[in-house]
């Protein structure tokens, strides 16, 4: 019986030990080590390993093909304004809504979750004054007097009909009546009407605006939302043609000021080492174990062929 040559095995297995060991070493080699190595004041060939070495280069390619191919303004504006998403906006409106329908707190109480009561205060004597200065300024048009006087006085005369007055409505010409007491009366009214305009309407239309705001507000919100369901659903629609809006016309500019490509570059070479080795593995752990695996393999052929060769 001949006996078995263990060279057979033994080589095949050291040809696999060492294709598993130098892919490992050589995947080992990308990360580390972090820094330059020096022996005797020469620098150790491959270090730092390769990803650490070229991280600046690496960031900035990695940084410029998202920008250019995975987050520009044409894939982002495809996603953000496709159905899907506008269905799901609107689906997150109705559900907002929906909660808000048994909400007792007051239009007060429940904005005050979103801001501070000094600056629900602030906002409040804002819209008050320019709401106010608004109506002031319209008031003030010098036709709002004499309209207002007009119809008093034609009022007044149309009513004429018994009495002295009556008398002299009725004896005199309409025309000499009008000459004679409406236009003057109408005059002074406009002028008084105008000056009351100008000394009050400010003040009182600001007391009257801040009021109304006062009794709004202090209104349970389930309250407001009752028999409001068309106002409800056109808001809804507004708001989702606002979102439109800002998306097609703002997305540039919103992109220019984050500046995906610097943003992702500055990341990348903030990152730890330890941290992005870590990220890698996460995401190829599988494919960087082929890679290793596949080096054993190809080593057990090559000492294989060598034997039979």
């Amino acid at each position: 019986m001949g006996h078995f040559d263990i060279t057979y095995i033994l080589t095949p297995l050291i040809g696999c030990v060492i294709g598993y060991i130098t892919n490992d070493v050589a995947i080992r080699m990308l990360f580390r080590p972090h820094q330059k190595k020096y022996i005797f004041g020469l620098h150790v060939p491959f270090t730092p390993g390769i990803i650490p070495k070229e991280r600046g280069r690496i960031a900035a390619a990695v940084g410029a093909s998202i920008s250019d191919n995975l987050m520009n303004r044409e894939v982002l504006e495809k996603n953000l304004l496709s159905e899907k998403m506008i269905s799901r906006l609107r689906d997150h409106i109705d559900r907002f809504i929906d909660q808000q329908r048994d909400n007792q707190e007051t239009l007060a109480e429940w904005l005050c979750h979103y801001a501070t009561p000094e600056d629900l205060a602030l906002i409040k004597d804002d819209v008050s004054t320019r709401l106010s200065e608004q109506i002031h300024h319209k008031l003030q048009d010098a036709e709002m007097g004499n309209r207002i006087s007009h119809i008093a006085v034609q009022t007044a005369i149309s009513k004429m009909t018994g009495g002295l007055l009556g008398f002299i409505h009725n004896a005199l010409h309409a025309d000499r009546l009008t000459s004679l007491i409406a236009e003057p009366a109408e005059k002074l009214l406009a002028k008084q009407i105008n000056e009351m305009i100008r000394d009050n309407s400010e003040a009182l239309m600001g007391n009257m605006i801040s009021e109304e705001i006062d009794k709004f507000v202090s209104q349970p919100v389930c309250q407001l939302l009752e028999g409001r369901e068309e106002r409800l659903i056109h808001a809804r629609e507004s708001l989702i043609d606002l979102y439109r809006t800002t998306i097609s016309e703002r997305l540039p500019r919103i992109l220019d000021a984050i500046d995906i490509t610097h943003t992702i570059e500055a990341r990348i070479n903030e990152m730890d080492m330890n941290e992005a080795e870590q990220i890698i593995h996460q995401v190829m752990d599988k494919e960087l174990k082929a890679v290793i695996w596949f080096g054993a393999g190809l080593g057990l052929i090559i000492a294989t062929l060598g034997l039979l060769l």
